[in-house]
Protein backbone atom coordinates (compact mmCIF):
# COMPACT_ATOMS: atom_id res chain seq x y z
CA UNK A 1 0.00 0.00 0.00
CA UNK A 2 1.17 3.37 -0.94
CA UNK A 3 2.63 5.91 2.32
CA UNK A 4 0.62 8.53 1.59
CA UNK A 5 1.88 12.19 2.40
CA UNK A 6 -0.23 15.19 2.81
CA UNK A 7 -0.32 18.71 5.27
CA UNK A 8 -1.27 17.80 8.56
CA UNK A 9 -4.91 18.86 9.45
CA UNK A 10 -5.70 21.94 12.19
CA UNK A 11 -3.56 24.87 13.49
CA UNK A 12 -0.80 24.08 15.62
CA UNK A 13 -0.67 28.17 17.11
CA UNK A 14 -1.48 27.26 20.23
CA UNK A 15 0.83 24.24 20.77
CA UNK A 16 1.95 23.37 23.37
CA UNK A 17 -0.03 25.14 25.47
CA UNK A 18 2.60 26.49 27.99
CA UNK A 19 2.39 28.21 30.86
CA UNK A 20 3.56 31.78 30.95
CA UNK A 21 7.00 32.29 32.82
CA UNK A 22 6.02 36.24 33.64
CA UNK A 23 3.59 38.18 33.69
CA UNK A 24 6.17 40.63 31.89
CA UNK A 25 5.52 38.83 28.16
CA UNK A 26 8.98 38.28 26.06
CA UNK A 27 9.09 39.66 22.43
CA UNK A 28 11.39 37.90 20.11
CA UNK A 29 10.45 39.30 16.77
CA UNK A 30 11.08 43.19 16.32
CA UNK A 31 9.40 45.69 13.36
CA UNK A 32 11.34 47.42 11.31
CA UNK A 33 11.14 51.38 12.60
CA UNK A 34 12.70 54.47 10.50
CA UNK A 35 11.65 57.07 13.72
CA UNK A 36 14.93 56.13 16.45
CA UNK A 37 12.16 55.73 19.34
CA UNK A 38 11.49 52.65 21.75
CA UNK A 39 9.60 50.42 19.71
CA UNK A 40 7.48 49.32 22.61
CA UNK A 41 5.80 50.76 25.51
CA UNK A 42 3.30 49.01 28.52
CA UNK A 43 0.49 49.79 30.60
CA UNK A 44 -2.28 48.07 32.74
CA UNK A 45 -5.50 47.11 32.35
CA UNK A 46 -7.97 48.95 34.27
CA UNK A 47 -11.22 47.83 31.94
CA UNK A 48 -13.84 48.50 29.68
CA UNK A 49 -15.76 51.26 28.88
CA UNK A 50 -17.44 52.36 25.24
CA UNK A 51 -17.26 55.22 23.53
CA UNK A 52 -19.08 57.12 20.68
CA UNK A 53 -17.04 58.45 17.40
CA UNK A 54 -18.40 59.80 13.63
CA UNK A 55 -16.93 57.16 10.91
CA UNK A 56 -15.30 59.57 8.42
CA UNK A 57 -13.29 56.95 6.54
CA UNK A 58 -13.53 56.45 3.17
CA UNK A 59 -14.71 53.13 2.74
CA UNK A 60 -16.02 51.93 5.54
CA UNK A 61 -19.81 50.27 5.96
CA UNK A 62 -20.71 52.51 8.69
CA UNK A 63 -19.50 56.16 6.46
CA UNK A 64 -21.10 59.10 8.15
CA UNK A 65 -22.81 57.21 10.84
CA UNK A 66 -21.96 58.14 14.74
CA UNK A 67 -21.04 54.29 16.37
CA UNK A 68 -20.29 53.08 19.22
CA UNK A 69 -17.23 50.75 19.87
CA UNK A 70 -16.37 48.75 22.93
CA UNK A 71 -12.67 50.02 24.10
CA UNK A 72 -10.14 48.69 27.04
CA UNK A 73 -8.22 51.22 28.82
CA UNK A 74 -4.98 51.17 29.70
CA UNK A 75 -2.84 53.04 32.35
CA UNK A 76 0.67 53.86 31.39
CA UNK A 77 2.84 55.50 33.86
CA UNK A 78 5.88 56.74 32.78
CA UNK A 79 9.20 54.16 31.74
CA UNK A 80 12.59 54.40 32.43
CA UNK A 81 15.92 52.91 31.33
CA UNK A 82 17.45 49.99 33.65
CA UNK A 83 20.01 48.79 31.29
CA UNK A 84 21.57 49.02 27.63
CA UNK A 85 22.41 45.90 26.17
CA UNK A 86 24.78 45.51 23.54
CA UNK A 87 24.27 43.00 20.98
CA UNK A 88 26.51 41.02 18.69
CA UNK A 89 26.22 38.24 15.77
CA UNK A 90 27.23 35.35 16.49
CA UNK A 91 26.63 31.88 14.56
CA UNK A 92 23.80 31.29 16.87
CA UNK A 93 22.27 34.61 16.51
CA UNK A 94 22.66 37.65 18.03
CA UNK A 95 24.14 37.71 21.89
CA UNK A 96 24.46 40.15 24.80
CA UNK A 97 28.42 40.93 25.21
CA UNK A 98 27.79 43.92 27.37
CA UNK A 99 25.10 45.02 29.55
CA UNK A 100 25.34 49.11 31.30
CA UNK A 101 23.71 49.41 34.67
CA UNK A 102 22.00 52.94 34.57
CA UNK A 103 23.01 54.38 38.29
CA UNK A 104 19.78 56.47 38.83
CA UNK A 105 17.06 54.26 39.31
CA UNK A 106 14.34 54.23 41.75
CA UNK A 107 14.63 52.18 44.84
CA UNK A 108 12.09 49.90 44.19
CA UNK A 109 14.54 48.72 41.53
CA UNK A 110 17.41 48.48 43.56
CA UNK A 111 15.26 46.50 46.17
CA UNK A 112 14.58 44.25 43.30
CA UNK A 113 17.73 43.52 42.44
CA UNK A 114 21.00 43.82 44.12
CA UNK A 115 24.31 44.97 42.57
CA UNK A 116 27.86 43.60 44.04
CA UNK A 117 29.24 46.37 43.73
CA UNK A 118 29.47 49.91 42.02
CA UNK A 119 30.81 50.62 38.89
CA UNK A 120 32.08 53.73 36.76
CA UNK A 121 29.33 54.20 34.77
CA UNK A 122 31.08 56.83 32.79
CA UNK A 123 33.99 55.38 31.85
CA UNK A 124 31.60 52.67 30.81
CA UNK A 125 29.32 54.42 28.32
CA UNK A 126 32.71 55.84 26.58
CA UNK A 127 34.01 52.05 25.92
CA UNK A 128 30.75 51.25 24.90
CA UNK A 129 30.63 54.03 22.33
CA UNK A 130 33.92 53.10 20.67
CA UNK A 131 32.67 49.54 20.54
CA UNK A 132 29.83 50.50 18.01
CA UNK A 133 31.21 49.63 14.94
CA UNK A 134 31.72 45.68 16.28
CA UNK A 135 27.80 45.80 17.31
CA UNK A 136 24.73 44.50 15.46
CA UNK A 137 22.45 45.49 17.80
CA UNK A 138 21.73 48.01 20.91
CA UNK A 139 18.92 47.64 23.14
CA UNK A 140 17.74 48.60 26.30
CA UNK A 141 15.55 47.07 29.43
CA UNK A 142 12.62 49.36 30.90
CA UNK A 143 10.57 49.39 34.19
CA UNK A 144 7.44 50.34 35.13
CA UNK A 145 6.52 52.72 37.73
CA UNK A 146 3.34 51.00 39.67
CA UNK A 147 4.02 53.15 42.56
CA UNK A 148 2.33 55.85 40.46
CA UNK A 149 -0.85 53.60 40.01
CA UNK A 150 -3.89 53.44 42.34
CA UNK A 151 -3.25 49.46 42.29
CA UNK A 152 -1.28 48.69 45.35
CA UNK A 153 1.95 47.39 43.51
CA UNK A 154 5.20 48.71 44.38
CA UNK A 155 7.63 45.82 42.70
CA UNK A 156 8.06 47.02 38.99
CA UNK A 157 8.11 44.93 36.13
CA UNK A 158 11.22 45.03 34.11
CA UNK A 159 11.37 44.14 30.24
CA UNK A 160 14.00 44.50 27.15
CA UNK A 161 12.85 46.62 24.06
CA UNK A 162 14.36 47.42 20.98
CA UNK A 163 15.03 51.08 19.96
CA UNK A 164 13.45 51.95 16.10
CA UNK A 165 16.46 53.44 13.21
CA UNK A 166 19.21 51.62 11.41
CA UNK A 167 22.28 53.86 12.31
CA UNK A 168 23.54 52.33 15.93
CA UNK A 169 25.32 55.87 16.94
CA UNK A 170 21.72 57.24 16.73
CA UNK A 171 20.20 54.75 18.97
CA UNK A 172 23.15 55.41 21.56
CA UNK A 173 22.57 59.57 21.01
CA UNK A 174 18.72 58.23 21.99
CA UNK A 175 19.39 56.03 24.92
CA UNK A 176 22.29 58.88 26.43
CA UNK A 177 19.54 61.58 26.12
CA UNK A 178 16.71 59.19 27.76
CA UNK A 179 18.96 58.19 31.00
CA UNK A 180 17.69 60.69 33.48
CA UNK A 181 14.27 61.28 31.79
CA UNK A 182 10.95 59.72 32.09
CA UNK A 183 9.65 58.87 28.31
CA UNK A 184 6.21 58.79 28.33
CA UNK A 185 3.13 57.15 26.17
CA UNK A 186 2.56 60.14 23.93
CA UNK A 187 6.71 60.16 23.11
CA UNK A 188 6.23 56.52 21.65
CA UNK A 189 2.60 56.00 21.02
CA UNK A 190 0.43 57.54 18.04
CA UNK A 191 -3.20 57.83 18.39
CA UNK A 192 -5.02 56.66 14.97
CA UNK A 193 -2.72 53.77 14.27
CA UNK A 194 -2.44 49.89 14.17
CA UNK A 195 -0.53 48.50 16.84
CA UNK A 196 0.39 44.70 18.32
CA UNK A 197 -0.84 43.85 22.00
CA UNK A 198 1.57 40.90 24.19
CA UNK A 199 -0.39 40.24 26.86
CA UNK A 200 -0.60 36.82 29.46
CA UNK A 201 -4.38 35.67 29.45
CA UNK A 202 -6.21 34.88 32.72
CA UNK A 203 -5.36 31.82 34.64
CA UNK A 204 -8.27 29.08 35.32
CA UNK A 205 -6.51 26.56 37.16
CA UNK A 206 -6.97 22.96 36.26
CA UNK A 207 -10.03 22.48 33.90
CA UNK A 208 -11.94 19.11 31.82
CA UNK A 209 -12.03 18.69 28.20
CA UNK A 210 -15.21 20.36 27.81
CA UNK A 211 -14.30 24.09 29.13
CA UNK A 212 -10.75 23.90 27.77
CA UNK A 213 -11.63 22.66 24.07
CA UNK A 214 -15.06 22.97 23.83
CA UNK A 215 -15.89 18.74 23.64
CA UNK A 216 -19.44 18.26 23.17
CA UNK A 217 -21.03 16.07 26.21
CA UNK A 218 -22.59 12.85 24.82
CA UNK A 219 -26.62 12.89 25.08
CA UNK A 220 -28.39 11.84 28.19
CA UNK A 221 -30.14 9.08 25.41
CA UNK A 222 -27.21 7.97 24.51
CA UNK A 223 -26.58 4.09 25.04
CA UNK A 224 -23.13 4.69 26.17
CA UNK A 225 -23.25 5.43 29.79
CA UNK A 226 -19.95 7.90 29.93
CA UNK A 227 -20.10 11.29 28.92
CA UNK A 228 -16.68 11.65 28.67
CA UNK A 229 -14.22 12.96 25.76
CA UNK A 230 -13.10 10.19 23.33
CA UNK A 231 -9.47 9.42 23.36
CA UNK A 232 -8.51 7.19 20.44
CA UNK A 233 -8.91 3.89 18.95
CA UNK A 234 -8.29 0.70 20.83
CA UNK A 235 -4.90 -0.09 18.83
CA UNK A 236 -2.49 1.27 19.15
CA UNK A 237 -3.11 1.68 22.82
CA UNK A 238 -1.58 4.54 23.19
CA UNK A 239 -3.09 8.08 23.88
CA UNK A 240 -2.20 10.72 20.65
CA UNK A 241 0.55 13.90 21.60
CA UNK A 242 -2.41 16.32 20.94
CA UNK A 243 -5.55 14.28 22.04
CA UNK A 244 -8.08 17.18 23.85
CA UNK A 245 -7.11 16.14 27.72
CA UNK A 246 -8.12 18.07 30.91
CA UNK A 247 -5.48 20.48 32.29
CA UNK A 248 -4.24 23.68 33.22
CA UNK A 249 -6.33 26.50 31.81
CA UNK A 250 -5.11 29.80 30.72
CA UNK A 251 -2.31 32.03 32.09
CA UNK A 252 -0.61 31.75 28.60
CA UNK A 253 1.34 34.07 26.76
CA UNK A 254 -1.02 36.02 23.76
CA UNK A 255 -0.45 37.75 20.61
CA UNK A 256 -3.22 40.15 18.89
CA UNK A 257 -2.41 41.70 16.03
CA UNK A 258 -3.65 45.20 14.13
CA UNK A 259 -5.54 47.00 17.05
CA UNK A 260 -6.94 50.38 16.67
CA UNK A 261 -5.32 52.83 19.21
CA UNK A 262 -8.27 55.20 19.80
CA UNK A 263 -7.02 58.22 21.87
CA UNK A 264 -3.42 58.82 23.86
CA UNK A 265 -4.47 61.36 26.86
CA UNK A 266 -2.85 62.62 29.82
CA UNK A 267 -6.24 63.57 31.26
CA UNK A 268 -7.61 61.08 33.61
CA UNK A 269 -10.90 63.10 34.37
CA UNK A 270 -11.76 62.30 31.07
CA UNK A 271 -12.10 58.39 31.36
CA UNK A 272 -12.83 57.88 35.28
CA UNK A 273 -15.73 56.50 35.78
CA UNK A 274 -18.19 57.17 38.26
CA UNK A 275 -16.84 54.84 41.70
CA UNK A 276 -13.47 54.13 39.32
CA UNK A 277 -12.58 50.66 37.34
CA UNK A 278 -14.21 47.53 39.43
CA UNK A 279 -10.72 46.06 41.01
CA UNK A 280 -8.91 48.60 39.92
CA UNK A 281 -10.09 52.38 40.93
CA UNK A 282 -9.32 55.52 39.16
CA UNK A 283 -6.54 56.34 36.87
CA UNK A 284 -4.03 59.13 37.59
CA UNK A 285 -1.67 58.49 34.84
CA UNK A 286 -2.08 58.85 31.51
CA UNK A 287 -3.89 56.15 29.43
CA UNK A 288 -4.56 54.67 26.25
CA UNK A 289 -8.29 53.74 24.49
CA UNK A 290 -7.41 50.58 22.30
CA UNK A 291 -10.83 48.97 20.20
CA UNK A 292 -11.98 45.75 21.83
CA UNK A 293 -11.16 43.29 24.59
CA UNK A 294 -7.40 42.38 25.49
CA UNK A 295 -5.90 39.54 27.50
CA UNK A 296 -5.77 38.88 30.94
CA UNK A 297 -7.04 40.55 34.18
CA UNK A 298 -7.26 44.08 35.49
CA UNK A 299 -3.94 45.18 36.77
CA UNK A 300 -2.09 42.79 34.36
CA UNK A 301 0.77 44.30 32.28
CA UNK A 302 0.12 44.79 28.49
CA UNK A 303 2.92 45.63 26.03
CA UNK A 304 2.18 47.75 23.19
CA UNK A 305 3.97 47.29 19.73
CA UNK A 306 4.32 48.69 16.25
CA UNK A 307 2.55 46.47 14.17
CA UNK A 308 5.02 43.54 12.30
CA UNK A 309 2.60 43.06 9.70
CA UNK A 310 2.48 46.72 8.78
CA UNK A 311 -0.79 47.44 8.81
CA UNK A 312 -1.98 50.94 7.48
CA UNK A 313 -3.47 53.76 9.82
CA UNK A 314 -6.67 53.49 11.89
CA UNK A 315 -8.57 56.24 9.07
CA UNK A 316 -10.39 59.19 9.94
CA UNK A 317 -12.42 59.06 12.99
CA UNK A 318 -13.64 61.89 15.16
CA UNK A 319 -14.20 60.50 18.25
CA UNK A 320 -17.17 62.15 20.45
CA UNK A 321 -17.55 60.74 23.88
CA UNK A 322 -16.41 58.06 26.47
CA UNK A 323 -18.77 56.75 28.62
CA UNK A 324 -17.99 57.63 32.35
CA UNK A 325 -21.45 55.75 33.55
CA UNK A 326 -20.80 53.56 36.87
CA UNK A 327 -19.19 50.23 36.32
CA UNK A 328 -20.28 48.57 39.34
Amino acid sequence: MANIRRPRHGSLQFWPRVKAKKEAPIIKSWPKSKNVVLLSFAGYKAGMTHTMLKDNRANSPSKGDVVSWPVTVLECPPLKIFSIRAYQQDYNGIRVIRELFNPKMNKEVQRLIKFTKKHDFESQLKELEQLLPQLSDIRVNVYTQPHKTGIGKKIPDLFETAIGGTDLKAKFEYIKSNLDKEIKAQDILKAGTRIDIHAVSKGKGFQGSVKRFGVQLRSHKSEKKRRSNIMGPERPGRIHWGMLMPGRMGYNTRTEYNKSLILISDKPEKVNPKGGFPHYGLIKNDFVLIKGSLPGPQKRLVRIVEPIRGQKALGNIELQTISQESKQ
